[in-house]
């Protein structure tokens, strides 16, 4: 008997749906549901884990597997920013944790080991595990155990991971998360180069930038008012010698995940299109994209190649969060200009900010400051840094201002008359006519309060020792005495 038209087109459909993505490969007869395509074969194979911003080799096997992954939870203390540091909870000693790498289909037999020396529980919740819990309630260890749990990878598609034992939002929060990815039968296409980065929102007891040791601040992270939004747990972990790095003519690749735990990324990489974006982590593709939105506990493939040289910089762009808490990031293209393309220059200030310098002379004069040795040519070396991103736009990198509109600092009498003013000034801002050099002025200066107090007074020190200007230091002390006696709005910096 012959099978209706309409019936035809059904089982063809549903032919099509099942072996979709699948080379050589089709689901075994044992399989149940799609991306079951039966018992692994050959021996088990241990998965190669790698730290951010690295990502594990493709895998180039066209049979489901036996994948053993062993990681191991450490609670370490590290630099949250330049002079910062912070206790975070971490998988794998990293944050965001090491990045897993698995075939669909594959059987993975999950190891979570809890370092002895840690203090707390942990377990671990995996959103590429089809079960409740995604493995929590199979993974609760105690320091100085192992807990084992198997799970089949059945979806492909790109995954967080992040511990969910209570309260989990703490435990996120310290740095708990990171990335699986579950590839697709017949592979990914081949770019040339794939990295990690991964954004967190963190709470501290102390303000953003505020030196010493900080502790996680439970009441700011229930109001969802973080300290710092991050790339890879650290201002300096993708700017600088640790930039991502890619050349002119190559396509780059980036999983790009948000651990939250509170707010959702508007990512964006400044003066680059996406060529393709898998948002969500699904399988759909979107073109041509500017901004992508992920969710906590969600990410993203996104890809682009390259056409001029530069560094661009990766951001949230809910603006804040990059330029004064910290989200941004740095991939530097080398290679040939292109200037029927663009004829820019390399490293833009304006969106690099106070990055865009070497950090060291601000960690060499920090650390003089702790010691009692501070110089004032090491204030002058780190102001210098610090003038260079928050500064130069306006005042010019050469201290002459842009006439008519930004006052000259370099030898200015007006800077150079009142230290204590000019400490004011800079602090708490300055709206209304001056004149400077015998020249009237009459524009805006913001307030620059979200500055430390060494930052504001090395950038002080460089400014009234440059340029002709000859001046003493100015002092941290004299920089907190002021703003001690400045009345400020609840809810303005500090």
């Amino acid at each position: 008997m012959k099978m209706p038209m309409r019936l035809l087109m059904l089982a063809s459909l549903c032919a099509a749906c099942w072996t979709s993505g699948v080379s050589a490969n089709p689901p075994g007869a044992g399989a149940k549901v799609p991306g079951d395509f039966g018992p692994p074969h050959g021996e088990p194979i241990h998965a190669e884990l790698t730290s951010p911003p690295q990502v594990p080799p493709p895998i180039h096997r066209n049979y489901p597997a036996k994948v053993i992954v062993e990681l191991e939870v450490r609670e370490v203390e590290k630099e949250i920013s330049e002079g910062v540091s912070y206790t975070f909870w971490t998988f794998g000693g990293t944050v965001p944790g090491s990045f897993i790498r698995v075939r669909q289909g594959d059987t993975v037999e999950f190891h979570l080991k809890n370092y002895p020396d840690n203090k707390m529980p942990h377990n671990i919740d995996l959103h590429g595990v089809t079960g409740p819990g995604g493995g929590a309630a199979s993974s609760f260890t105690a320091p100085g155990h192992e807990s084992q749990f198997t799970f089949k990878a059945l979806n492909q598609g790109i995954y967080v991971y992040h511990c969910a034992t209570a309260p989990v939002g703490m435990h996120v929060a310290n740095g708990m998360y990171g990335l699986m990815l579950v590839e697709p039968p017949e592979g990914m296409k081949a770019v040339d180069h794939e990295y990690y980065v991964m954004q967190g929102d963190f709470y501290t007891v102390g303000k953003y930038r505020e030196h010493g040791h900080q502790d996680f601040d439970m009441q700011r992270a229930i109001d969802e008012k973080p300290t710092y939004v991050l790339f890879n747990g650290s201002e300096g972990a993708l700017v600088g010698e640790h930039a991502l790095k890619a050349k002119v003519g190559q396509t780059v690749r980036l999983f790009v995940g948000n651990g939250g735990p509170n707010l959702v990324s508007s990512f964006h990489v400044i003066g680059e299109i996406f060529d393709r974006v898998r948002y969500e982590g699904g399988v759909h593709e979107q073109e041509n994209v500017q901004t992508t939105l992920i969710p906590a506990g969600g990410a993203a493939i996104v890809e682009f190649h390259l056409d001029v040289p530069g560094s661009y910089v990766m951001v949230d762009h809910s603006i804040f969060r990059a330029f004064n808490k910290g989200a941004l990031a740095v991939l530097k293209a080398e290679g040939p200009e292109n200037k029927s393309i663009y004829s820019g220059k390399e490293v833009d200030s304006v969106y690099l900010g106070d990055k865009a310098a070497s950090p060291a002379p601000v960690a060499e004069a920090r650390a003089a400051e702790a010691s009692g040795t501070l110089t004032k040519e090491q204030q002058i070396k780190a102001g210098e840094a610090r003038f260079t991103g928050t500064c130069s736009v306006c005042h010019q990198a050469n201290g002459q201002g842009l006439p008519n509109v930004f006052p000259p600092l370099a030898g200015s009498d007006f800077l150079m008359a009142d230290k204590r003013r000019a400490i004011g000034i800079v602090l708490n801002g300055l709206t209304g006519p001056v004149t400077v050099n015998g020249n009237g002025f009459n524009s805006v200066m913001p307030p620059m309060s979200q500055l430390n107090d060494d930052e504001l007074a090395n950038i002080l020190t460089f400014v009234r020792n440059s340029w002709g200007n000859s001046g003493d230091a100015v002092s941290a002390a004299e920089v907190q005495e002021l703003r001690a006696s400045t009345k400020r709005p609840e809810g303005a910096a500090h």
